[in-house]
């Protein structure tokens, strides 16, 4: 494994050791493009030196916005091998979500990748102190910008660094052997959950180190294929799909948007990814819709095969011996079920898949695991660069989230709170020397904010966030987190709001899944205009009733949903009740919609409310309705 340290002494190294492997491709207009190292490393240098002629240096921030682009993970290291940091935002932030990351963080410079985007940043540029420069990647819509001098084109930049690089042939190089692996390379913004997102600064080892301590417990290989589709600003793709793949000469692959993900999956074959919970629940939705809307028999056979598997699956983690019908069964459904499955939601090629970054259902984990899926949990967090634990493809489970890989240490706190110490934890927050001071203990211990046991065999199990775990009036444990992932095993159900906190019992908001619910809803002949319609139907409400009916007996009994109602909207990230990683605010949404749970325990059936929805473009209404409180069987 190689002894560079920092990012652009990697990249440096990969354009020497394996010039012509594929390092990057993306799927545009249909086609895959595909990019060597000794390409990729000629973009970034030609940017980098098309910057360095601006003015950029050490110290500066770059901000990316956008979908994952190979020029966004271009202009990621062209920053960083000049000294500077990366500043990735979330492309579908709101501009007044945006502004506060962007003046916060002083970035200097914006990379954007369409109309979109740019249009975004313009409608901010008046109140961006430190901004310089606007860059964009897709010229379509950009005529009205040419003679904007603080607006330029990807290919223009890097034209001006072609001319810069050629009068000074080692500037490049140069830049990269003078950064230290103790700058800061990257910054990524906290889910800001609890109020403004915090800046994450993540320094060049903390990066290496902890893609070196991935590549010692994960069998990643140079011809692999990573799938990039999860938000840049996420510190998963920082990690796995810039870090992983510069230490390991692995290439990344972007998709041509992110709701291609099935579709570009499918033609790519990854061998391994990171996923979101989001995107798993969403395809096992799709997967359970699928069968139950086949005919008779097809239904039946994915019905009987997949309870096979899961069977399988259960006595496997209980230790158990898995009898000779069984593994027949399994073979048979190999074919008529499992294999299929895998080949049409892009799993055909995947070795391993990790999941993280919020919990996973376990029935949700216990499906894929079941359908052939090498699914295992990682566990981390933007402050300790997203690594932590790892499962072992023998003891994958939805009950814990691994061991601690080698060289990182995990202790527990009297107050259950998970501590970290690794070669990965931050260096600080961005001007917020106070809140940097909170996150670390006296004697150097990370505080994840995460309740969690250590048990004996090893394996670190998470019950919830700490400040979540709560109690029932009665002293019962209540953590809605699993309530929550129960509820959300549902095909129709989106998201789900659990409240029990020194309550008597508990309820929850439940958010439907427009897609299931609508196709379902048109299969009846039920005729609707719009997601509020839709949940005011009689049917839909039972639906959901029928639902929860079935999922109460899988949780404990003090555990059980006694009332709910159906919102009238989806949680947005967009009115703050929901990060734009789908982590719920929980404090947030207590106050929002407090009126509803003053209902819930006083024993109303209907309830008045006013919310406020934000659209795309910032602009604010109020939305009001009566929402029906209704009893779970």
């Amino acid at each position: 494994m190689t002894n560079a340290d920092t990012l652009g002494a990697l990249l440096l190294e990969n354009e020497r050791t394996r010039p012509t492997k594929p390092a990057i491709r993306e799927k545009d207009l249909g086609i895959w493009r595909t990019y060597s190292w000794a390409e990729y490393t000629q973009n970034v240098r030609d940017f980098a030196m098309g910057l360095a002629k601006r003015g950029f240096g050490a110290g500066d921030k770059l901000c990316v916005a956008g979908n994952n682009r190979p020029r966004l993970y271009w202009a990621e290291m062209a920053a960083v091998s000049l000294g500077g940091t990366a500043v990735p935002v979330y492309q579908d932030a709101i501009a007044t979500e945006l502004q506060f990351v962007l003046n916060n963080a002083e970035v200097k410079v914006i990379v954007a990748e369409d109309q979109e985007q740019v249009d975004k940043m313009l409608s901010l540029r008046d109140g961006l102190v430190g901004l310089e420069l606007l860059v964009y990647d897709d010229d379509r819509g950009m005529s009205e910008l040419e003679d904007d001098p603080g607006v330029m084109s990807f290919e223009a930049l890097q034209a001006e660094g072609v001319e810069y690089g050629r009068q000074n042939p080692s500037a490049f190089s140069d830049a990269v052997a003078a950064v230290k692996a103790a700058d800061i390379a990257f910054m990524v913004y906290t889910s800001g959950t609890t109020g403004n997102p915090k800046g994450v600064m993540l320094s060049h080892a903390n990066m290496v180190e902890t893609a070196r301590t991935f590549l010692a417990n994960e069998e990643v290989r140079e011809s692999d294929d990573l799938f990039s589709y999860l938000p840049l600003a996420w510190v998963g793709e920082a990690m796995y799909s810039t870090t992983v793949s510069l230490m390991s000469g692995c290439s990344c692959n972007c998709p041509e948007s992110p709701e291609a993900f099935r579709r570009d999956g499918r033609e790519l074959g990854a061998t391994g990814f990171v996923a979101a919970p989001r995107s798993l629940e969403m395809v096992l939705s799709e997967i359970q819709v699928k069968a139950n809307d086949s005919s008779g028999l097809k239904r039946w056979v994915f019905n009987t095969f997949r309870d096979v598997a899961v069977e399988i699956e259960n006595r496997k983690a209980e230790g158990q011996s898995v009898s000779l019908g069984m593994k027949l069964k399994r073979a048979i459904g190999e074919i008529l079920v499992y294999g299929p499955v895998r080949d049409q939601y892009a799993f055909r090629r995947a070795r391993w898949v990790y999941v993280g970054g919020a919990p996973l259902g376990p029935d949700t984990f216990r499906f894929f695991r079941a359908m052939g899926i090498n699914l295992k949990q990682v566990y981390g967090s933007t402050e300790v660069s997203g690594l932590v634990t790892l499962q072992s493809d023998e003891l994958a489970s939805p009950d814990h989230v691994g061991k601690p890989c080698e060289g990182i240490n995990v202790k527990i706190a009297e107050n259950g709170e998970v501590l970290i110490k690794s070669a990965g934890v931050f260096q600080g927050y961005y001007k917020n020397e106070e809140a940097s001071r909170e996150a670390i203990t006296e004697d150097g211990w990370f505080r994840t904010g995460d309740a969690g046991i250590l048990e004996s065999t090893g394996e670190l199990t998470i019950i919830d966030r700490a400040k979540d775990v709560g109690k029932l009036v009665d002293g019962s444990p209540f953590a809605p987190q699993f309530v929550e992932n129960k509820l959300k095993f549902s095909p129709y159900i989106s998201e789900a709001v659990s409240f029990g906190h020194e309550k008597p019992y508990v309820c929850a908001m439940i958010a439907i899944d427009m897609n299931t619910v609508g196709n379902w809803a048109e299969k009846l002949g039920l005729a609707y205009t719009n997601y509020m319609d839709l949940t005011h139907k009689q049917e839909v409400r039972d639906l959901i009733g029928e639902e929860i009916k079935r999922i109460n007996p899988s949780l404990p009994e003090v555990s059980r949903i006694k009332r709910f109602l159906l919102l009238a909207k989806d949680l947005d990230a967009d009115d703050a009740e929901v990060t734009r990683t789908r982590k719920l605010r929980r404090g947030f949404i207590a106050e929002k919609y407090a009126p509803v749970i003053d209902a819930f325990y006083n024993g109303g059936t209907e309830v008045e409310l006013a919310t406020e929805v934000t659209f795309e473009d910032g602009r604010k209404s109020m939305l009001d309705t009566r929402l029906t409180i209704l009893e779970a069987a």
